[in-house]
């Protein structure tokens, strides 16, 4: 695939901002860092050449001086928030999250419960946390927040907060996702150590929008898609406009917050830190692009992706037609037409001619390939099936027997009650990597597998949920059109 990221410049340029910053207050930083360290898939889609893990190799390269607090809302854990991409449960991505620095030897000091009060759930889930030798705080609403900064730097404020001990330079405040409080875990902190006659500062790290691209760059259109649903709106910031006469995005949300986070620094620090949303950032994103061309390609079709999985999630009741509409008009704003990538015109035109469910696949060399439910086998299967063929140069015949794949779908029926007549895309891989053993063929195609990351599919319906998260594992960029495969209520 074109690049349009230089990692390597990114971790470079990245370390060296966040180590000038720590000096910038004597030694001790509280890094807010929103977005995902893991599996940032987004950005990878965006930013072709972009490591979806890189953020984590640069907190691997300060492992000796950093160390991370994990914050998530009692409210996230009461209404069991899920993480849209992993199918997680908020909670148990904080559970996965710990597991995976702890792998890469990153230290995870505490976990804070934030907007605690008294939610059963929050504190069985900090019951489990403890009964493993975790340290768990609990930290409530801000008593004043947002006008009273008397009370809110105070002790009845941030005072009524516990302490939460470190003992690294770099302390890495994050989350399962946003809204988790991780900006009121920071100020705490920086009121206690303040009392405490430590030295500390703080800054924020979110890759996007990228502040020094123009407003309208698709790298920053394609951020406001991916938070349609949270209604965040790119703007100029006009704080650092005024002070610097430059221009520099930022985000509705924390240009709306800035007065009062400046107001709350001054009276914690004695002074005036930053002057604008943008100063407080670290982001070094946009000096480590290096084809803005690739990347503007790659930004339209994440928001034309976008766009599908908005309407189709509208479909399923998951989230107000306006999402949809707010991605649609970001679209428009483009001049951009939601059907015109060529996987897309092509799974509708195989889908109207055979008139049965279909899928589309682009591979790298711009071949579409595509696979129509029937028999047996899903069109998600057929598909992937299609394209390991061809790209292991494997003429068209049936690669796994009927002798395999019957027995299965009897499993699945009789045995484990399964509703559907076909075999997902995970029945089938299994299947042909049981053929592999024998097949010179199927072991071929499974080499093919890796192949598959990064392309382009589109789907003539909303697919069941482990063919969609399969379709994921593999690296598959996949959109859907929002109509379900058959009219049966229960799926």
């Amino acid at each position: 695939m074109k690049k349009a990221f230089d990692n390597k410049k990114y971790l470079t340029l990245q370390k060296q901002h966040i180590m000038e910053r720590i000096d910038m207050f004597g030694g001790k930083l509280y890094l807010e860092l929103g977005g995902k360290l893991f599996d940032d898939l987004h950005a990878a889609r965006v930013l072709p050449g972009f490591e979806p893990d890189v953020k984590i190799k640069l907190l691997e390269s300060m492992k000796d001086k950093a160390e991370i607090i994990m914050c998530i809302s009692a409210n996230d854990i009461e209404k069991n928030r899920i993480r849209a991409d992993l199918g997680l449960s908020y909670d148990n991505e904080v559970l996965r999250l710990i597991d995976n620095f702890r792998k890469l030897g990153l230290y995870v000091s505490s976990i804070v419960i934030t907007l605690f009060k008294g939610q059963s759930s929050a504190q069985k889930f900090a019951n489990l946390l403890q009964n493993r030798g975790e340290k768990v705080y609990f930290h409530k609403y801000t008593k004043g927040y947002p006008n009273d900064i008397e009370t809110i730097v105070s002790e009845e404020g941030y005072g009524a907060n516990d302490y939460i001990e470190t003992s690294r330079p770099l302390v890495v405040v994050t989350a399962p996702g946003p809204s988790s409080g991780k900006l009121a875990t920071c100020l705490s902190q920086l009121y206690h150590e303040y009392k405490r006659g430590i030295d500390a500062g703080y800054a924020k790290f979110e890759t996007f929008p990228v502040w020094n691209l123009p407003l309208k760059h698709p790298v920053n259109v394609a951020y406001e898609a991916a938070t349609a649903d949270i209604k965040d709106v790119n703007m100029i910031d006009p704080y650092h406009f005024n002070k610097y006469g430059k221009l520099a995005v930022n985000y509705n949300r924390d240009i709306e917050v800035f007065p009062v986070l400046k107001n709350i620094l001054r009276k914690i620090t004695g002074k005036d830190i930053y002057y604008s949303p943008t100063d407080m950032g670290v982001n070094m994103v946009g000096f480590a692009i290096t084809d803005d061309k690739v990347a503007c390609e790659a930004s339209i079709h994440e928001i034309i992706r976008r766009y599908y999985n908005y309407a189709c999630a509208n479909k399923k009741g998951q989230t107000p037609y306006d999402t949809v509409d707010r991605v649609k008009l970001l679209l428009n704003e483009l001049e951009i037409s939601p059907t015109e990538l060529e996987v897309i015109k092509s799974a509708k035109r195989v889908g109207k001619e055979s008139n049965l469910p279909c899928i589309a696949l682009q591979l790298e060399d711009d071949r579409i390939l595509t696979g129509k439910t029937k028999n047996i086998i899903s069109a998600a299967g057929a598909v992937i099936l299609n394209a390991l063929k061809t790209l292991a140069n494997i003429d068209d015949h049936p690669l796994i027997s009927d002798q395999i794949l019957l027995p299965i779908l009897k499993l699945k029926k009789d045995v484990l009650g399964s509703l559907s007549s076909q075999l997902s895309l995970d029945d089938v891989l299994i299947a042909l990597a049981i053929c592999a053993n024998s097949n010179q063929e199927a072991a071929d195609c499974l080499k093919m597998i890796p192949k598959l990351k990064g392309c382009e599919a589109h789907s003539t319906y909303i697919l069941p949920t482990s063919d969609e998260l399969t379709l994921k594992k593999l690296g598959i960029y996949l959109s859907s059109e929002p109509y379900f495969e058959t009219n049966n209520l229960f799926n």
